[in-house]
């Protein structure tokens, strides 16, 4: 008998890690495994706040541990999904979800900003998805979900992001390629694309802040999205709803 529809939804006894999970969205991500019975491993180059989060996580009844990683580097990717695999003995859900962006005009971007974008965004992901895969190949299972943004089919206006919305662009075709490499082995690889949402990223950017109400006149809701509006779809494509 077929297992019923919120059953498969669960997590319990699962062990997941999420990049980039310090604040705003891996945060919201990291909160939803952990909800859903994960064992969640909070990881961001940023310690204390990865620390942080992962205290908050503790009165869920799962096992969360916070991960120090730098993922423009591939020794701390490495060191990373080892001290993952140590604390829970295997690595079933990954989100790769740190990101950056950079906004300057396109005639004005230095190298030095398409570099460091693109080492995080894409580069990072990579190896990331890498290391994953070398867990999960062995298993026969794994679901890798990649954080990637609208910006990968569209122009977001007026902000001035050329070398963010390739770097996202270029993520997608990635996961599509992972998919396709992955795909027979167990492993499952897919993105989810938000569009803008109401994160301290925005709100408290000088750059971007004023640019909200613009943004809103093109949102047919007539308001940016919430946080809690991405992670349903998220925790479906960690779940055993996905099977294919």
């Amino acid at each position: 008998m077929a297992k019923h529809i919120l059953d498969r939804f669960k997590l319990q006894a699962r062990s997941a890690l999420v990049t980039g999970a310090g604040q705003d969205i891996g945060e919201a991500l990291s909160q939803a495994l952990a909800q859903a019975g994960a064992n969640v491993a909070v990881v961001d180059i940023n310690f204390d706040n990865a620390k942080r989060v992962a205290s908050s996580l503790t009165g869920l009844g799962t096992h969360v541990i916070a991960v120090q990683c730098d993922v423009r580097d591939k020794h701390s990717i490495n060191e990373m999904i080892g001290e993952v695999t140590t604390a829970f003995e295997t690595l079933e859900i990954a989100f790769n979800n740190a990101g950056i962006n950079r906004n300057s005009s396109a005639e004005e971007t230095p190298a030095e900003e398409w570099d460091e974008t693109f080492a995080v965004n894409l580069r990072g992901v990579f190896f990331c998805c890498q290391a994953d895969a070398q867990v999960m190949l062995k298993k026969g299972y794994g679901k890798i979900i990649n954080t990637a943004s609208m910006s990968s089919v569209i122009v977001p206006h007026p902000q001035k992001q050329a070398v963010y919305n390739t770097s996202k662009g270029g993520l997608v075709n990635l996961t599509r390629s992972l998919a396709a490499e992955w795909g027979d082995r167990g492993v499952r690889v897919n993105c989810i694309a938000p569009r803008i949402l109401r994160t301290k990223l925005i709100t408290e950017s000088p750059v971007l802040a004023p640019l909200v109400d613009r943004w809103m006149q093109d949102i047919p809701l007539g308001r940016l999205c919430e946080l809690d509006e991405l992670t349903g779809a998220a925790i479906y494509l960690a779940s055993e709803c996905l099977t294919t």
